[in-house]
């Protein structure tokens, strides 16, 4: 496997490895990208833009404010009817999936990559994926942990800090998060 496909796969990606090269050219090549991007003056124009940088088309019953914020792109995937609000940050390095009809409230973030305790292994990527099911809701603020799924139709509130899977058609706050109700 290549190693964008061990990145998506999960586990560690050590800082020596032997493609870094090829991981930092994305990064570099989205870097330059994110400046259209969060200078676009309309909707269409964002959509364009974080298309070339996520390298697929993004559905026009999709929509994302800048500012925007992914530090390399390739790896998010987005359905159709998605809402993205203002300040997002989603590292994607380790894989984000987003399905239909979701809300992501401003100031969210997506974050799929963590380091280890070990000193000697600090620099080292840890990469685990993100999948958003149909019809979730993150509300304003929250912060999703590596590996984490949210479950179609359910809602973390603001603010919340989500370190575990949530369960589909449940609500859940607090940092860290804990389940507060079922929805139906």
């Amino acid at each position: 496997m290549d190693i964008f496909e061990r990145m998506l796969a999960g586990g560690i990606i050590p800082k020596d490895d032997p493609e870094i090269g090829k991981l930092w050219a994305v990064v570099d090549q989205t870097i330059r990208l994110s400046v259209d991007l969060n200078n676009s003056t309309n909707i269409k124009t964002t959509r364009e833009v974080l298309s070339t940088i996520i390298g697929k088309p993004i559905k026009e019953n999709t929509t994302i404010f800048t500012p925007f914020h992914t530090n390399f792109g390739r790896h998010i995937q987005l359905g159709e009817n998605v809402f993205i609000n203002h300040g997002c940050s989603f590292l994607d390095l380790g894989g984000i999936i987003i399905e239909d009809d979701v809300l992501i409230g401003p100031q969210v973030k997506l974050i799929t990559e963590n380091h280890s305790v070990d000193p000697q292994k600090r620099k080292d990527l840890e990469l685990k994926s993100i999948r958003i099911k149909k019809n979730a809701w993150i509300g304003a603020g929250a912060t999703i942990l590596p590996g984490v799924t949210i479950g179609e139709n359910a809602v973390v509130a603001a603010g919340a800090v989500v370190t575990k899977d949530v369960a589909e058609n449940t609500i859940v706050a607090g940092v860290p998060a804990k389940y507060l109700k079922n929805i139906l």
